[in-house]
């Protein structure tokens, strides 16, 4: 009877143990390495994009528009199990440079410009009429065969031509 007990004992533990090893916290981190010794280290005036490139690297993307600006990018997310990411540590660094090449501002934006969207439900908004289904299925019933039917012209009674 004790060794009954002590085995449904040990059987409830071990499948908890299993249970709960599926809901183990992620922590990941995506793009730029961040040392901030050396972003601290870029300085307005002094810096060039040559000392810059060569201090933290390649940026994560520049500006669309001009090559005025450099951006480098970096996010830590945790996680538990299946559920969304949150972000938990931001760096979003944006260098200007001025038309000679040499660093006239240094932002560290972080967290400050995360943001959480949500989807607008299960429906995405249209331009165009309200039909259900149905109506798109069965909607033109009538209309096949009806004035200027094998006329040439190509046109319909929705788009004469």
């Amino acid at each position: 009877m004790f060794d009954k007990a002590r085995l449904a004992v040990g059987t409830a533990m071990i499948a908890t143990i299993m249970l709960s090893s599926g809901c183990a916290r992620i922590r990941d981190h995506k793009g730029y390495v961040a040392d901030q010794t050396l972003i601290g280290s870029i300085q307005p005036g002094i810096d060039n994009r040559e000392s810059v490139e060569r201090t933290l690297g390649r940026p994560s993307f520049a500006s669309q528009f001009d090559s005025s600006t450099w951006y480098y990018l970096s996010r830590e997310t945790k996680q538990l199990a299946f559920s969304t990411p949150r972000p938990v540590k931001q760096i979003a660094l944006e260098i200007h440079f001025d038309r000679q090449g040499n660093v006239s501002s240094v932002q560290n934006l972080g967290m400050s410009k995360v943001v959480s969207l949500s989807p607008n439900g299960d429906k995405t908004p249209t331009l165009g009429r309200n039909r259900g289904f149905f109506q798109e299925l069965f909607g033109n019933i009538g209309r096949v065969g009806g004035t200027g039917a094998g006329q040439s012209g190509g046109g319909t009674t929705d788009n004469p031509q």
